[in-house]
């Protein structure tokens, strides 16, 4: 009998599942869970109030990023002199304190390990093909790059896997794009992922796994792949994988966590079966032709709003659609931008080279080649350069490339995510309009009325060179008699620290009895199962209330609530910050918070428990959790719209929130027209209905929810209680993890001490496995 196609989500999915709940939902095994002081403070305080402990410390690795300063640390001594932001300060020794207390690694600020968190888990050899990583942040759709099944998750499902190493997960649908033939010269990762964003939407890949395939994928570097996973998630796909192979081996052996010897050759020979078969389903199977991608640019305040630099800035009178003209209109009039002026008459204020998506050494090249033997334009204020990680910055001091950036005017920070988000003191003025290697453009993303505009960082550079953008295939590099920027190939392998010559011989591809062994794990047996504990969420039964209607599309996280509320170690009083920058203007005269006609601040909508969304994508961007618990926290039980950002979806059920999807042609003719007049609805979810709240009469009739998160709504039940009670089988999955995956339990130690390292607090204790 011969095992049907595969995709390579479909057999990483299938590879980790622990036990299959008779709804359909899925308990999936998580290989490495990294850490970060943003979306971990709740979650450790669930574990200690509970009484429970982190289950596999040795599978976790924390380090900060998001909030601190990225100025030099030369002088630094300790987080209470160094960081002076209180809010910033007061995450960051919370998660010192809670990896002290739960014994996890931690890359701290005196450690050069430290980065951003998804330059850190490659770089150290952590992440690994075929495995499964999560991070409470979106962006850890990064790691999918190795060929892992890789995603966000919100801050209830990382106290999840830290109690339980397991996540409940619904099978997503697969999508491939295929980029076909060979890219043209000058042309990047970032121009490649932005050109597939435009096509496809930010939501185009909702509920989706996307895999990169083709020729121009297969062709780029690891650091390059890396790019392009990680901003899967703007178009809106659950998690982005590229397949493993030669180049990603190659990539991560020797690095300090990576298997050694007979486990490396046992991981190879498994890592080269992870891949799609030939005739395997795809429910999207999109083409797009290398040849049509050209540098790109966003000109709006969402990723899907790129153009080659070639284009103009839209023109909204000529779009019909009357939703998406209004978005045009306002983003248009966020960004100070005229329609049809070309993209490049548009002038920047600032440049950003750096964040999870183009901070490695090999971006840092790219931009050092445009900088060399130029200076910054005079009308460009500042241009930051912020290396992924220390390690990355002691390479490129090595390299020179610091020496370069500071020639041409740049500033060479320390690690940290910087002004990507704008959490920390890195940030824009208003109206400040910023070249950015970024991946994302939303309003306020980069500071109050900021204006970003995504690019590579060749782009970037030339921008802040010129002083407005520039067409990278244009730009004239200077040739001194200084030395090129000449990378020898041992460079790039200094945290491989071993090397071994029998990998580069062919491995023939053996599944063994992988499959088999997965397929045979037990299902409970009905003798076992027990009735699930309630928590203390709340039951969703029956709700009837005012429904506040909202006409608009993509709004993502960072309007829902935005990031200067995010600084907070609970998970309540945030209300305040929901919608903030739609519901408050400042008085220019007394500096004060002035309301706006925004839905949310007019009557009868002050109290609304419903809100009704006209257009797609609601909740899309980050995986920050605030975002349900403000509406939760506003009052707001129920959501409607057609459609849900996945991990926004999935961290509103975890808050006892319901999401309803519903058609926009039924929102618009069905819905609507109550809310507008200010009419109550009425959501039953036992039912699956949706009634008028005041005549009951049934309007839409079994809307769309799956079973097991209806189950657990209904029943107000606890996520990790209930996996708790599936021990057996995750204990049973660990015993087969250990024979079949040894290579990701070798008997060495997680974190080794590196040469150059410097003695962290917690950052060099030992763990074994």
């Amino acid at each position: 009998m011969t095992n049907s196609p595969k995709t390579l989500y479909d057999k990483v999915f299938e590879n980790h599942i622990v036990h299959k709940d008779e709804s359909g939902s899925y308990l999936l095994y998580i290989d490495r869970h990294l850490v970060h002081e943003v979306t971990s403070p709740q979650a450790f305080e669930g574990l200690k109030n509970a009484g429970r402990k982190v289950r596999r410390t040795d599978c976790t690795l924390a380090t900060v990023d998001h909030n601190i300063p990225t100025i030099s640390r030369v002088n630094f001594k300790d987080i209470d002199s160094f960081i002076d932001q209180e809010d910033s300060k007061l995450q960051v020794k919370t998660l010192e304190q809670n990896v002290k207390d739960f014994g996890v690694t931690y890359f701290g600020m005196d450690d050069d390990r430290q980065g951003i968190v998804h330059i850190v888990g490659p770089e150290q050899g952590f992440t690994l093909p075929g495995t499964t990583v999560v991070c409470g942040d979106s962006h850890t759709s990064t790691h999918g790059a190795f060929g892992s099944l890789a995603f966000g998750i919100g801050t209830s499902e990382v106290e999840h896997v830290l109690a339980t190493q397991t996540i409940i997960q619904a099978k997503s649908k697969n999508m491939r794009i295929d980029i076909q033939g060979d890219l043209n010269e000058g042309i990047t990762s970032k121009d490649l992922v932005l050109h597939v964003i435009g096509v496809i939407g930010t939501a185009g890949g909702t509920g989706c796994v996307i895999e990169f395939a083709g020729k121009a994928i297969e062709n780029l570097s690891m650091e390059a792949r890396m790019s392009i996973c990680n901003m899967a998630i703007e178009g809106g796909a659950r998690a982005g994988m590229i397949k493993p192979d030669d180049i990603t081996f190659e990539y991560i052996k020797g690095r300090p966590l990576s298997p050694k010897g007979e486990e490396w050759d046992k991981a190879v020979k498994y890592w080269k079966t992870l891949h799609s078969d030939e005739g395997a389903h795809f429910d999207y199977d999109i083409k797009i032709k290398a040849s049509d991608i050209v540098p790109t640019i966003t000109w709006g305040n969402s990723p899907q709003d790129a153009l080659p630099i070639t284009a103009s800035v839209p023109d909204p009178s000529k779009v019909d659609d009357p939703i998406k003209k209004s978005g045009m209109e306002r983003a248009l009039k966020y960004q100070g931008l005229k329609p049809n002026t070309p993209l490049k008459d548009i002038k920047i204020d600032k440049a950003f080279i750096g964040s999870c998506t183009n901070s490695r050494i090999e971006d840092l090249r790219a931009a050092a080649k445009v900088a060399k033997g130029h200076k910054k334009a005079d009308n460009v204020k500042e241009v930051l350069i912020v290396p992924g990680s220390g390690l990355i910055k002691k390479q490129a001091e090595k390299e020179g490339l610091d020496k370069i950036f500071e020639a041409a005017g740049f500033k060479w920070r320390e690690a940290g995510c910087s002004m990507c988000l704008g959490m920390n003191p890195d940030i824009l003025d208003p109206e400040e309009r910023c070249a950015s290697t970024s991946n994302r453009n939303f309003e306020g993303r980069q500071g109050a009325l900021s204006r970003t505009h995504l690019m590579s960082p060749a782009m970037a550079a030339a921008a802040a060179i010129k002083g407005h953008f520039t067409d990278i295939r244009e730009f004239d590099y200077v040739n001194t008699d200084e030395p090129d920027i000449v990378i020898e190939q041992e460079e790039d392998k200094e945290l491989q620290d071993a090397v071994y010559e029998h990998e580069k011989q062919p491995i023939a591809e053996d599944k063994s009895s992988i499959d088999e062994q997965i397929n045979d794990i037990p299902k409970e047996p009905e003798s076992k199962k027990q009735k699930p504990q309630e928590s203390g969420m709340g039951k969703f039964t029956v709700l009837t209330g005012i429904t506040a209607p909202l006409d608009k599309a993509n709004v993502d996280t960072d309007a829902i609530i935005p990031k200067q509320f995010l600084k907070t170690i609970k998970r309540t009083g945030l209300k305040a910050g929901l919608f903030y920058e739609s519901r408050f203007v400042k008085d220019p005269k007394t500096g004060k918070d002035v309301e706006t006609d925004f839905v949310l601040n007019v009557e009868p909508y002050r109290n609304a428990d419903i809100l009704l969304v006209t257009g797609d994508n609601f909740g899309c961007g980050s995986s920050r959790e605030h975002a349900p618990w403000a509406l939760k926290d506003f009052g707001i039980k129920c959501m409607i719209a057609p459609s849900f950002g996945d991990i926004f979806y999935n961290n509103s059920c975890k808050n006892g929130l319901l999401p309803i999807r519903i058609p926009q042609e039924d929102i618009l003719s069905k819905l609507y027209p109550l809310a507008q007049a200010g009419k109550k609805l009425t959501v039953d979810l036992p039912k699956q209905q949706i009634r008028n709240g005041e005549t009951d009469e049934v309007l839409i009739e079994n809307f769309e929810i799956e079973e097991f998160r209806k189950h657990c709504l209904v029943n107000g039940l606890d996520d990790i209680g209930l996996t708790l009670q599936k021990e057996e089988f995750i204990v049973k999955y660990e015993t087969l993890r250990k024979d079949i995956y040894s290579f990701l339990e070798g008997g060495s130690k997680l974190i080794k001490p590196i040469k150059g390292a410097k003695k962290s607090k917690y950052g060099l204790k030992t763990q074994e496995w």
